[in-house]
């Protein structure tokens, strides 16, 4: 059984930086696409990020597009989300999700996911 837990999450100030990890155990990251999302109080679950199976390939959000790199070790089974000029808007819950894939792109869908995290909270001061 895959279970995903995210860590990293915190109080940080505007326009500085944060890195979360989604740490895999159960299975190898090596046969699954791992998705990035948020939920702020009030407001729709969002599509963050994703990176394929392989690591090869990520695809960000508009939003965060520049700002936030994703990133896959699948020796380790972690996976990586490094933020950076963090918005007021960032802040969220943000979860690490997984499903089976070995397509060469990923798809930030969060239907398509059937392993999800606890989630960890994030908050950007001004």
């Amino acid at each position: 059984q895959l279970q995903l837990v995210e860590s990293g999450g915190g109080l940080v100030q505007l326009g500085g930086s944060l890195r979360l990890s989604c740490t895999a155990s159960g299975l190898s990251l090596d046969n699954y696409a791992i998705g990035w999302f948020r939920q702020a109080p009030g407001k729709e679950r969002e599509g963050v990020s994703c990176i394929s199976s392989s690591g090869g390939s990520t695809n960000h959000a508009a939003s965060v597009r520049g700002r936030f790199t994703t990133s896959k070790d699948n020796a380790k089974n972690v996976v990586y989300l490094q933020m950076s000029s963090l918005k007021s808007e960032d802040t969220a819950v943000y979860y690490c999700a997984a499903y089976r894939s070995s397509q060469a792109l990923c798809v930030r869908k969060g239907d398509e996911y059937t392993h999800w995290g606890q989630g960890t909270q994030v908050t950007v001061s001004s």
